[in-house]
């Protein structure tokens, strides 16, 4: 009940603090550099090192990716059947793909099952969504708007020199280890400000208006993203017997709002900006009644 309290209160603290302007404009993008740089490394060096060496680690990328791959097809097939634009059509395919693994992801799993749960969910996050952004994302805003080009070093570039992506290679040379206490004190003490501070990020970002010929899109969007994507988890765990935590997580990972940086993306690419930032808005506020009946039937 504390983790929902805290999730409350620091979204509500960012989206007051956004509508009377108290901070400046920028200062979203600041937080979210902390938490890149800070906190999520941190969190990634401090519980990663606790998973045992097993097909379980594979996982949650597996899951992640088949999630995002038959998702990407129902909106191509949507999009083609109600003959969306490319703008409508290109931020489905981002926000309503991609997922809030760590930012929703990691207070929201540590709510409904708990710490052991939050390695898997950073395997999730780093092997899974962060590659798919640097990757498929890129690619889908070149493909769908004219102001951005496909230039594989610069994607190769990105992966291998994100913050996090370097910490969870080099956590899991760490498989098993425990590492000196005053390095988890600090790790922990880093660690502690990741939920806090992703939280007010996210209400500083919060945005809710939408035209009313773009409420279909939204819904079928939020459709995808928070009941169609964790089904498919499901089917994928069931059918391969991967009903164990890690499997469970994948699943829980699958059913998280859409993912911010995703919105923020497809707006910068011109891709339908207001549409796909209130389907990020709305994903947010959606998310926590659907992850909590999800919990209800599979927790």
């Amino acid at each position: 009940m504390d983790n929902f309290v805290l999730i409350a209160i620091a979204i509500l603290v960012g989206y007051t603090l956004q509508k009377f302007k108290i901070f400046a404009k920028e200062t979203p993008l600041i937080l979210n550099q902390f938490i890149i740089y800070v906190s999520l490394p941190a969190v990634i060096l401090m519980q990663v090192p606790k998973l045992t060496f097993s097909f379980d680690i594979l996982i949650p990328t597996i899951v992640a990716w088949l999630v995002m791959g038959i998702s990407a097809l129902i909106v191509i097939f949507i999009s083609k059947l109600l003959k969306w634009s490319n703008e409508v059509t290109g931020s489905l395919m981002l926000v309503a793909i991609l997922t809030n693994s760590s930012i929703m992801g990691i207070p929201i799993i540590n709510a409904y099952l708990g710490e052991e749960a939050l390695p898997y969910v950073l395997i999730y996050d780093q092997l899974g969504t962060f590659i798919a952004l640097a990757t498929y994302g890129t690619f889908v805003t070149a493909y769908y708007s004219s102001k951005s080009s496909i230039n594989s070093r610069v994607i190769i570039q990105k992966v291998l020199t994100f913050p996090p992506f370097l910490s969870l290679i080099f956590a899991l040379c760490f498989l098993g280890v425990e590492f000196n206490p005053l390095i988890t004190n600090v790790l922990s003490n880093f660690a502690a400000t990741l939920v806090p501070v992703a939280l007010v990020a996210v209400g500083l970002q919060l945005q809710f208006k939408v035209p009313k010929d773009e409420i279909l899109p939204l819904s079928i969007a939020l459709i995808i993203k928070l009941i169609f994507a964790p089904i498919i988890a499901y089917i994928v765990c069931y059918s391969f017997g991967w009903l164990n935590l890690a499997g469970i997580t994948s699943i829980f990972e699958a059913a998280m709002a859409p993912m911010i940086t995703a919105g923020a993306i497809a707006s910068i690419a011109g891709l339908a900006p207001r549409l796909s930032t209130a389907i990020v808005g709305y994903g947010i506020i959606f998310s926590f009644l659907t992850t909590a009946i999800l919990y209800k039937i599979i927790g």
